[in-house]
């Protein structure tokens, strides 16, 4: 089966290159196509106080998947891990997916806090985040993702 998606949108930011750290230094702006939508699209958007953003890894570094498992940030010192436990960008289908903080919402644009995405990114949909899709019940995490996002924000 194949499934063909079109772009909503695009990110614009100053990061041009998907370095691994300090997203929270970026504001970033998606713009909506305005082909497709109108500032309609995105009402009420701002009674939310944060947004998720799916988008597409575009970057050349992400265009060879990993199918299998690799050390996270290729370091030796953490586990082999399955590219399905953990959040890397060269993925099977080169997918992203951040919640981010909303800052602002004006005609086609919505201006984001800690958005890790590069300037020109295609975004695939934004929904609100609301607490009732929240996990439910205790979450657990190993030890190396909780040192490989010490940094990431």
């Amino acid at each position: 089966m194949k499934i063909e998606l079109t772009p909503i949108g695009h990110v614009r930011t100053t990061r041009a290159d998907p370095i691994d750290d300090n997203w929270d230094a970026e504001t970033t702006t998606i713009e909506l196509d305005p082909k497709q939508f109108t500032p309609d699209a995105l009402l009420s958007l701002d009674h939310f106080s944060h947004v998720e953003v799916i988008y597409w890894f575009h970057h050349e570094e992400a265009a060879t998947p990993n199918l299998g498992a690799r050390r996270p940030r290729g370091r030796e010192d953490w586990p082999l891990v399955g590219i399905f436990g953990q959040r890397a960008k060269n993925r099977p289908n080169r997918l992203g997916l951040t919640v981010c903080k909303i800052l602002e919402v004006k005609g086609l644009t919505v201006r984001v806090g800690g958005l890790d995405a590069i300037d020109g990114t295609p975004v695939l949909d934004l929904k609100p985040w609301m607490e009732g899709f929240a996990p439910r019940g205790e979450i657990r995490e190993p030890q190396w993702a909780k040192e490989l996002m010490a940094g990431y924000w």
